[in-house]
């Protein structure tokens, strides 16, 4: 009950959270967290894993970078991407006990 008083008394707090949540509102982009919750991965990795174009899964790492959920560290001429956030391995695993209807 804690957390919810939190997010009731501090509207900054909440504005935050909704921005995480808008971050994750997109089915590919929860699909790329997901990933990143098993293990780091590059552009091509992940563009393979999810049977994505390359420019459309890079357009929606850098919404997840904007927000700070994944981080990118380059080496050479690739960028590795991980989770930055550790609580968000938390809240995908709700998210996926989580039927809706």
């Amino acid at each position: 009950m804690g957390h919810a008083i939190e997010i009731l008394s501090q509207p900054e707090r909440a504005e935050r959270l909704a921005e995480v949540l808008k971050a994750l509102a997109h089915p590919l982009r929860l699909r790329l967290v997901a990933a990143l919750c098993q293990d780091e991965c590059n552009v091509q990795e992940l563009c393979s894993l999810l049977d994505a174009r390359q420019a459309l899964v890079s357009q929606h790492l850098s919404v997840l970078r904007m927000v700070g959920l994944v981080s990118a560290d380059r080496s050479g001429g690739t960028a590795t991407y991980s989770i930055k956030e550790p609580n968000l391995r938390n809240l995908v695993s709700c998210l996926t006990g989580c039927q809706g209807r």
